[in-house]
């Protein structure tokens, strides 16, 4: 097929490339044509156009189907909505509109000099390069009943580089390691939100629009974007960069570990020396500090701060985040995830509306999220329609959420029940309503950053293991430019088990794995392995080398914050054939086939990084992540990770 590129130039392209890159285009190429009954377009232009249809129709009547909210009807337009105010006899819709151009005319200036036909006309030479979008505004309700617009770009529409629009947010591993250092060390947390952040920096692309309504006296003309608008897919890139720059003038270096958390060395009035901690999601930013008030006052200083206010976090991505008691009467921070289960159970409950149904658990004899025995790979129901595989999707990203908050209860049944996302059954889709039944009668679960340093029986490690004669005089590779360690030291937790088998069509066994730092649980993992192994011994030695790789990284990580680590992380598995033989340097491996895992494992432990002893399967913790468990059982588990209250 002979193809046109931006450019102007040609090129012919084998038609099956096209397929896999442009299958759109060449569809309604081939029906604009009248060539779509040709046998190299006719079985499958018809299925390729329907898939189209499909996707446009539900983008837009996901967002078309919301007319009302809290009983009040939304508009769609500026037109429609100056037009609700006349006949409600007021002007809530225009002071919202108001309200939002004013901040946001900083982001656009007018170009006088041509109309909006001479530029796609090609006539005004100055525009060159320039793209056209369209830009409109959103609206809606809060829940105090006050309206709210937003003016964006529809940025969609542009041909954007990618190395101008990456952007990246903080890591939810970074954030609980912020909260446990904060406790560690006796800072404090302050957290802010930047107020219209994307504003504040500038555009990176070539981008005009024609003004409408509401741009006032501006209406009809070329408006040219100044300023990184919402909805462009340079405008986070932009704000990020802007906002990092600022960070370094203030003395802030980042800790490329993790490129949105930040560090600066500082001074408590003892005069101990320590490191003061940034860490930023777009344009919301907390602080762990003696002093984090100054930091504050400094960004406040040259942004705008949301209601001119900064103060302890309250809420963190869904998330209350609070001071919590300790046993011992210390305090810690904590997360918990009570009100987002809630609305989360409240979108369920209508959605079955909607089918006429209620949220039940119906004859389940269980008390856990799934019964003990079920096995979605087994379920032979009928496939679900376009429609509810979009709602178990849905589903499946607000579980997901929810076990980002903290929810790491129901992250065994959510990962088994990711893998069906493609094409799902009624019965997976009903195993997903039992899931947020649970959530409906066990809403409250803490998790707590507590900085204690849990027990350690010294004798269950092999303390006199040399395994020079093995590796050689091998040692762990710290980070270029780490900063001196300062503070006081963490020490690192791993428990780690497999459920070997445990899919009964692919065979495949399924890892488990959880990372503590002092008590503050940190990372969870519950994941399908990608190869199916012959025997126990191999499922829990591939577990152990992914738990290898989460060590190192979490290492690194902790380096870079310039955190102190006390010694070698504490593995413990409920395998003896695979403790042994990561443990003591003179045992030999019989499965040659796990040689390269059997290797990095002793290899890491042989440099310090790791140390491997056994534990009892029924105190294992990490068994909770890989398998369905009774729920007395799980909920023991559970009470080392998730407080009740």
């Amino acid at each position: 097929v002979l193809v046109e590129w931006r450019d102007g130039s040609t090129d012919w392209v084998a038609l099956k490339d096209l397929k896999d890159t442009n299958p759109i285009e060449l569809a309604e190429y081939a029906v604009a044509n009248k060539i779509a009954e040709e046998p190299a377009f006719k079985w499958w232009v018809s299925f390729c156009l329907q898939k189209r249809n499909r996707i446009i129709s539900k983008a837009k009547s996901k967002y078309w189907r919301t007319t009302h909210k809290y009983g009040i009807k939304i508009p769609k337009t500026a037109e429609e909505a100056l037009r609700l105010d006349r006949i409600n006899g007021n002007d809530y819709w225009e002071q919202s509109i108001k309200k939002e151009m004013s901040k946001v005319r900083v982001a656009y200036r007018p170009h006088e000099e041509h109309t909006p036909e001479e530029v796609r006309q090609g006539k005004a030479l100055e525009m060159t390069g320039y793209q056209e979008i369209t830009c409109h505004l959103v609206f809606d309700i809060k829940m105090d009943f006050t309206r709210k617009a937003r003016f964006v770009a529809n940025g969609s529409t542009t041909e954007t580089p990618t190395s101008i629009t990456y952007s990246s947010v903080v890591s939810r591993d970074s954030v609980r390691l912020a909260f446990l250092i904060a406790a560690l060390n006796d800072l404090d947390i302050m957290s802010c939100d930047i107020g219209n952040a994307y504003l504040n920096a500038p555009c990176r692309e070539k981008i005009w629009f024609k003004a409408g309504i509401e741009c006032g006296e501006h209406k009809g003309k070329v408006m040219i974007i100044t300023r990184a608008l919402y909805g462009l897919k340079s405008s986070g890139a932009a704000w990020r960069a802007m906002f990092a720059e600022s960070l370094r003038k203030m003395g802030w270096q980042d800790t490329r570990v993790d490129a949105d958390v930040y560090r600066r060395r500082g001074v408590k009035p003892s005069g101990e020396n320590y490191y003061e901690l940034l860490l930023v999601y777009v344009d919301d930013c907390m602080v762990v500090s003696h002093d984090p008030g100054r930091t504050m006052k400094a960004i406040g200083e040259i942004y705008e701060l949301k209601d001119d206010k900064y103060g302890p976090p309250e809420a963190y991505l869904g998330a209350v985040v609070e001071k919590f008691t300790l046993p011992d009467g210390k305090q810690a921070w904590s997360m918990r995830a009570n009100k987002y289960c809630k609305a989360a159970v409240e979108t369920v409950k209508g959605l079955l509306a909607e089918d006429g149904r209620e949220l039940k658990s119906g004859k389940r004899t269980h008390k856990g999220p799934l019964p003990p025995g079920y096995k979605p790979e087994l379920d032979i129901t009928p496939e679900l329609d376009a429609d509810k595989v979009q709602r178990y999707q849905q589903l499946i990203g607000i579980l997901r959420w929810a076990i980002e908050l903290g929810r790491v209860d129901i992250l065994t049944e959510t990962a088994l029940m990711s893998q069906y996302s493609a094409n799902p059954r009624e019965g997976h889709l009903e195993a997903l309503y039992l899931i947020f039944h649970f959530l409906s009668k066990n809403p409250m679960k803490r998790l707590v950053f507590d900085p204690k340093v849990p027990e350690c029986d010294e004798n269950a490690f092999n303390l006199n293991a040399d395994w020079t004669e093995f590796y050689g005089d091998v040692s762990e590779e710290d980070p270029p430019d780490m900063p001196e360690p300062l503070g006081n030291p963490v020490h690192i937790n791993v428990f780690i088990d497999a459920d070997h088998a445990g899919n009964v069509v692919t065979r495949r066994s399924h890892s488990g794995i959880f990372i503590f730092v002092n008590n503050a649980m940190i990372k969870a993992f519950s994941k399908k392995q990608n190869t199916v192994e012959s025997s126990t011994y191999g499922s829990e030695m591939v577990t152990m080398r992914i738990s290898r790789d989460f060590i190192v990284e979490m290492r690194i990580k902790l380096k870079m914050f310039g955190c102190p680590i006390a010694g070698a992380a504490n593995v413990y598995c409920d395998n003896r054939g695979v403790v042994t033989n990561t443990s003591v340097p003179e045992s030999t491996l019989s499965k040659k086939h796990n040689s390269i895992n059997y290797h990095v494992i002793r290899e890491a432990v042989a440099a310090g990084i790791m140390r491997v002893a056994k534990e009892n399967t029924l105190t294992n913790l990490a068994d909770a992540l890989t398998k369905l468990l009774p729920y007395s059982k799980k909920h023991q588990l559970m009470q080392g990770v998730l407080w009740d209250r």
